[in-house]
């Protein structure tokens, strides 16, 4: 499969880069500086400069093309104000999705947030993240031409994977390692049959992979 990640240098993308180019994929980061090119390299993924914040639909369907699958894994970051969630958490996804559509890619799975929500009230930085997560969900919802699926993951982690999560529609609060989630991705991405889930991951008991079939009912 040719996949194609937005948001390539992220720590999610770094370790779901690492994963797919090492089961055979081939694999595209999409990256706004070029000196983070070298780190997607070294996990075996190619580099694609691009802005997701300026860039055209057409732009970033142009990158997006002959891909099997497309992944949209980009974020504003903790340090980032209130006017970066609206255009990378929402903007740039709302504008991939686009690509997407316009590109061919059906399979389209997006890195969201525990809580994300449209109707999510205040105005403190994580209340508009919240809110913008939300409203990107809700117009990828939306798209009758992609077969999308959205992992909205609890508290991220930077602990060692342990292979064992909880992947369900509502899970409850709770940390997850950053590795367990690119894991969990990656086998997303290969199973079709979890389009149309919005699903929920912390640590747990089960096997990645036993816990994607069972949410694909296989």
């Amino acid at each position: 499969m040719r996949i194609v990640i937005a948001g390539g240098h992220g720590q999610i993308a770094l370790r779901l880069e690492r994963l797919l180019a090492g089961r055979g994929d081939e694999v595209a980061g999409i990256i706004r500086k070029p000196e983070q090119g070298e780190d997607l390299r070294e996990v075996g993924a190619e580099p694609v400069v691009l802005d997701l914040e300026s860039a055209s639909v057409e732009e970033v369907a142009e990158r997006l093309r002959g891909a099997d699958a497309a992944v949209f894994a980009a974020g504003a970051g903790p340090g980032s104000g209130t006017a970066r969630k609206e255009t990378v958490d929402k903007g740039a996804a709302v504008l991939f999705a686009d690509a997407a559509v316009r590109a061919g890619v059906r399979r389209f799975v997006v890195v969201s947030s525990m809580g994300a929500d449209p109707d999510h009230q205040g105005d403190e930085v994580f209340d508009v993240y919240q809110r913008a997560k939300g409203e990107a969900d809700a117009y990828v919802q939306g798209q009758d031409a992609l077969d999308w699926t959205i992992l909205r993951p609890g508290a991220l982690t930077d602990d060692p994977g342990t292979g064992l999560v909880r992947l369900e529609a509502r899970t409850g609060r709770g940390p997850v390692p950053r590795e367990d989630v690119a894991a969990v991705l990656a086998e997303l991405v290969d199973t079709p049959a979890t389009t149309g889930l919005v699903l929920e991951l912390i640590s747990g008991s089960t096997p990645v992979s036993v816990a994607v079939k069972s949410v694909a009912g296989n």
